[in-house]
């Protein structure tokens, strides 16, 4: 499924909100709550990432010990 940037927004648009009812591009979706209407915007927003940057962003941390301590 391709997704677009117009589709996130309106979706953040509509939870900032409080509504459930979504209109984008001439479509208009109607959740049945805010926890359904979330789980889009999440579900838009890790494909967009994926999309975007070829994989998700990974941070981490490195550490080292001399092993003399």
């Amino acid at each position: 499924m391709s997704w677009t940037t117009a589709e996130l927004e309106a979706l953040r648009r509509a939870y900032a909100s409080g509504t459930l009812r979504v209109s984008y591009e001439g479509k208009t979706v109607e959740y049945g709550s805010a926890s359904d209407l979330l789980s889009r915007i999440r579900t838009v927003e890790r494909e967009l990432i994926g999309n975007s940057a070829g994989r998700a962003p990974v941070a981490g941390l490195a550490g080292f010990a001399r092993g003399d301590r």
